[in-house]
This record gives C-alpha cells, sequence and structure tokens, in this order.
C-alpha cells in the first residue's frame, strides 16, 4: 500500500522544479510590494507549502486512467453517508469484545490505514495555516474543508471533463477527515511555535535601512519595464504607428522617472527608485545620462538591425563596421556585469557616470518598524 504512495510523490518531486518556476516571479513581486525584500526563512516556508501542495494533489489524482475516454464506473461514485468508513472498519475487521489484543487488527485493515492517511493528508496544511499564516481555529477548519472540497471535486468531475467520467470516488467521509487532519496541523503548530522563529518578528532581526538593492530585484524591474514597452511599441504598431521600440524606451526612460521622483513602473512594482549617490532625488541630468548611456548608445546600437535604413544608406563596408562594434560593445558590458556581479561593492558604469543608485521605498509598516527599533 505504501509503495502505491511512493509513485505521485515522486512525480511531484520531478514536477516541483517546473511549478517552483512559474511561482517565483509572483512570489518574489509579492514579497518586494509587501516587505520590501526576501527573507530566506519566509522563502523557504513559501515553497515547502507549494511542494507540499504539489504532493498532496499528486497523491489524489494520480494514477490517472489510461485514455481520456475512460469507461464509466460500474456503480455509483458518490459516498455521502458520514462516518460510514467506522462501518466498514467494524464489518471488516475481526474484533472479539473480550480479547483487547485483536483491537489491534484494526490498524492493519485497508479501510482504517486509508482514513488515517486522509487525515495526515492535510496536517501539514494546518501546520502552515497556523506556522505562517497566524489563521485562527474557524479559518483553519474552513481553509481545511475548503481544500478537501476541492480535490473531490476535481475527482468526481474527472478533473473537470478532462476524463470522459470520475474515476476516483466523491466521499463524504473524507471531508470530514482531511478537516480533521487540518485541526491536528493547527493544534501541532501551536505546540511548537515557541521553538520556531516567529513569522510576524522575522523583519524586526533584520537590519531594514541597511538593506541594497540586488541585482534579482533590478533584473525583475527590467523585465517589467521591458514588457510593458514591448506592449505599448506593438499598440502603436497596431495604429499604424510605426515607432521602434528603441523609441518608445528612449521617452519613457528620459522623462517618466523625471515626473515619478526616480521610479519606473517596473521600478515601482518591486518597490525602488532612483537617487543620486548623496541620497538626493536624482536631476533630469543624472537621469539622462544613466539611461541615455544604457538604453540611448548601447540600446540603439543593437536596435541598427541589418535591414535597418542607416545601415543600408552607409554601405556593407560601414555597415559592418558598426555591427562588429555593437558585438564588442555587448561583450565588454557583458563582461562588466559578471564582474560587478562577483564584485558587488562597486556600481554600473553607467551609474558610476551619471553618479545615481537604486534605493528601496520601503513600506510605510517597514518604515515605522525599523524607527522603532531603532528607538529601542
Amino acid at each position: 500500500m505504501f509503495q502505491s504512495y511512493l509513485f505521485p510523490i515522486s512525480y511531484a518531486f520531478m514536477a516541483f522544479p517546473v511549478a517552483a518556476l512559474f511561482f517565483t516571479l509572483p512570489f518574489l513581486i509579492v514579497q518586494y510590494r509587501r516587505h520590501g525584500y526576501i527573507n530566506k526563512i519566509r522563502a523557504l516556508m513559501l515553497y515547502l507549502l507549494l511542494l507540499y501542495l504539489l504532493n498532496a494533489l499528486f497523491l489524489v489524482l494520480l494514477p490517472l486512467p489510461d485514455s481520456r475516454h475512460n469507461a464509466a464506473p460500474a456503480g455509483s461514485m458518490i459516498q455521502l453517508v458520514p462516518l460510514q468508513f467506522i462501518q466498514d472498519i467494524l464489518q471488516n475487521t475481526q474484533i472479539t469484545r473480550n480479547d483487547p489484543s485483536s483491537y489491534l487488527k484494526v490498524l492493519g485493515e485497508a479501510d482504517f490505514l486509508l482514513a488515517a492517511f486522509n487525515v495526515v493528508l492535510t496536517v501539514p496544511f494546518g501546520i502552515f495555516l497556523g506556522y505562517y499564516f497566524r489563521t485562527r481555529w474557524a479559518v483553519c477548519i474552513m481553509l481545511s474543508f475548503v481544500l478537501s472540497l476541492f480535490f473531490e471535486i476535481t475527482q468526481i468531475t474527472g478533473i473537470f471533463g478532462f476524463f470522459d467520467h470520475p474515476y476516483r470516488l466523491f466521499d463524504v467521509d473524507d471531508l470530514i477527515t482531511n478537516t480533521l487532519g487540518g485541526m491536528v496541523g493547527f493544534k501541532i503548530a501551536m505546540w511548537i511555535a515557541g521553538l520556531l522563529p516567529r513569522i510576524e518578528k522575522l523583519d524586526s532581526w533584520e537590519d531594514l535601512p541597511a538593506k541594497k538593492v540586488g541585482y534579482t530585484r533590478r533584473a525583475l524591474a527590467c523585465l517589467m519595464d521591458g514588457f510593458l514597452l514591448l506592449t505599448v511599441t506593438l499598440l502603436l504598431n497596431l495604429l499604424s504607428l510605426n515607432i521602434s521600440l528603441w523609441a518608445v524606451s528612449m521617452v519613457y526612460f528620459l522623462i517618466v522617472p523625471l515626473v515619478t521622483g526616480g521610479r519606473t513602473f517596473g521600478k515601482w512594482i518591486v518597490r525602488i527608485r532612483l537617487k543620486s549617490e548623496d541620497g538626493n532625488p536624482a536631476t533630469p541630468w543624472m537621469v539622462w545620462i544613466r539611461y541615455g548611456l544604457l538604453y540611448g548608445i548601447l540600446g540603439g546600437m543593437n536596435a541598427l538591425t541589418p535591414d535597418s535604413p542607416l545601415l543600408h544608406n552607409l554601405g556593407t563596408p560601414l555597415a559592418a563596421v558598426i555591427r562588429m562594434a555593437t558585438l564588442l560593445a555587448d561583450l565588454a558590458f557583458f563582461i562588466h556585469l559578471v564582474m560587478r556581479l562577483i564584485k558587488r561593492d562597486r556600481p554600473l558604469i553607467y551609474e558610476e557616470w551619471s553618479k545615481t543608485r537604486n534605493v528601496i521605498s520601503w513600506p510605510d509598516r517597514q518604515k515605522a518598524e525599523a524607527s522603532s527599533n531603532a528607538a529601542d
């Protein structure tokens, strides 16, 4: 019986890297927006929650039928009698009332093991709710029931119509035992809470004002800005306004930070803004040097595609020289970026020349906590 559980668990672990890949982007955005930085303990807990949910889902759904057009079940696939599993255990177990040792036979019965598995299945869920999310008893009961109901509906609908017929039983006892498991997990979380770091105190242990903007955060802001600029460029071209991505980028980066206090859309998403080295707002000249070097010169060189009219008018030899210069510039910037990733205390060249830097825009809650800790 335990061997049958190893099969879906192994598939859940294989699927985890893919799920984590899709989970990471929203995770980073939420953490930067809500907390202002990435806490390792908080990240570990949320990725463990993702791994648990994958295991729970695969344990409930696997193995799948061989074909989408599976055969219709012979009997009813719905069991609506509460606590029917207790009667099944008593009927299928040879228990002698006057012989207490015969009671142990219950522990080996398939009906008992299945009920115990359904309780254990949601114990981790209750632990997460109680320890990480700090929910109340009533909320834990409701969410455990909702999770169990989602599993049961997924099964009875053949994964929401993917299969022609249901291949697992909708059992009201599963709702009861899963909800009980969530409550047990919640109680365990209350017992072990004193042995683990308090989630609500994680930020108070960090020196928030000393936090620096990492390259992961900057790359995410760049990704968000790139997505916005690409969308705007496509819309403009659909309106028959033949404006290049480079032109849209130049207008965006040279104007938007000046009217938003050093923020672009991407920087706003991850709570960072552009300032001068001394902490004052960046001047227009600083902004133009920074983004002119990065997107104007380097970006403009890469915008000159082989079929660009400018290169075509310059002639083949000169166009080849410009393309080679672009390749060398890209290679030099890549090496420069790698070196700065290794030696993080040095700014990038366009930051050095423009005397600007990215700083974290802390949420009001974080600012208040940082001030309170400093006062203490």
